[in-house]
């Protein structure tokens, strides 16, 4: 019996660091500062943005899904909900709100209740200048581990109207003819999944200054 009762600690520490163990981030871990591109998985089409405006609704850059995955305006940097909460390097957790900046433009991923022009759902557009937009600018990293993980499909709820970024389908004309339209749905579905893509990643035990490039 004496040594059962010093048994049970050893197997109790044991039990904690393999929970504990399997919080820690892997190298395949998304973080902070990292750029990528996002593949909606149900449509095959990458998230892109370009300095082409809405001509209805706010009027502001419009956010498209394009099927090229070459295209340098589909690159977004990941940030935190503001300077100093996503430290470069950083995984980034489930939960976790954050801003997406358009690398090209600057201006971050953004929407309000205004319509989408075809399917009527709600506009998703790219606002500010440099970096700097305001509150309607956040959304929340939801997936099903601690961290968000490069081969996760992931979803994008919008903080201030609770809405998914989302794709159905529906294809623009003239001038960005063939480019999918960006939206926001209420209901989260097989429409609102994404997925990490080409990019340029901080490995999480790196110096900030190096990077991974895939």
């Amino acid at each position: 019996m004496r040594g059962g009762r010093h048994l049970f600690p050893l197997v109790l520490l044991t039990l904690l660091r393999g929970l504990c163990h399997g919080r820690e981030p892997s190298p395949g871990a998304v973080t902070c500062g990292s750029v990528l591109k996002l593949l909606n998985t149900r449509h095959s089409v990458r998230l892109h943005s370009h300095e082409v405006k809405y001509g209805s609704g706010s009027g502001q850059q419009s956010v498209t899904g394009v099927e090229a995955s070459d295209d340098a305006n589909s690159y977004w940097r990941i940030r935190g909900k503001s300077d100093g909460s996503c430290q470069r390097g950083t995984p980034v957790k489930c939960g976790q709100a954050i801003r997406l900046t358009h690398v090209n433009t600057g201006k971050n991923l953004h929407t309000h209740h205004f319509p989408s022009p075809l399917s009527n759902n709600q506009e998703v557009s790219a606002f500010g200048d440099d970096g700097e937009g305001d509150d309607l600018d956040i959304w929340i990293v939801q997936c099903s581990g601690t961290y968000w993980e490069r081969d996760d499909a992931v979803r994008f709820k919008h903080v201030g109207t609770e809405v998914f970024l989302s794709i159905t389908g529906e294809q623009y004309g003239h001038p960005i003819r063939g480019q999918r339209e960006v939206h926001g749905m209420p209901a989260a579905n097989h429409h609102n999944y994404w997925k990490a893509m080409e990019g340029v990643f901080i490995r999480p035990s790196m110096d900030p200054a190096k990077h991974d490039e895939l």
